[in-house]
Order: structure tokens, then sequence, then C-alpha cells
């Protein structure tokens, strides 16, 4: 399944929860990464991201589809991150 995910967490938690994202998807924009996943590496990752999270204060969003082809985006101003190396 092609991943979007989207977090806005506490500054304290942000390097824990960009490296743990890291592990799995690409970083493609300040706290915005995308990937290809197994349904057992996204279990994996959202099972890693509740444990480090605040459920009280913490937002995590994720989009799923089905493939890359049935997302279609756009973007405008500067293009970071990109399909670099998954740690």
């Amino acid at each position: 399944m092609f991943v979007i995910l989207v977090y806005d967490t506490a500054t304290e938690r942000n390097p824990r929860i960009l490296k743990t994202c890291r592990k799995y998807l690409h970083w493609t924009q300040r706290s915005v990464f995308q990937g290809e996943l197994s349904a057992a590496q996204y279990r994996a990752l959202t099972a890693a991201l509740r444990a480090e999270i605040d459920p009280e204060y913490d937002s995590i969003i994720t989009y799923t589809a089905r493939s890359p082809d049935m997302v279609e985006s756009t973007a405008l101003g500067v293009a970071l991150g990109g399909p670099g190396e998954i740690l």
C-alpha cells in the first residue's frame, strides 16, 4: 500500500518521530513522509509511533492508497525531501 504520513508533535518528541518515520518512509516535507509499505510494515510503523506520542497532545495522520498511481499531487515552491534512501 502507498502511505502518506503527516505529523504534528511536541518539539521534544520530533526527533524520535522523525527517526521512526525515516525507518519506513521517504521524507517529503518537514513533517510529511510517503512510501510503499506492506501491511506488516504499516502495523509496525503505527505501533512504534503510538509508543512514542502523547495521545492527548500529538497528532499523526496517515492516508493510504493501493498504489502511488492512485494519488495525484502537485508541488508549488521549493521541492523538499524526495525519494532518498530509507535509514
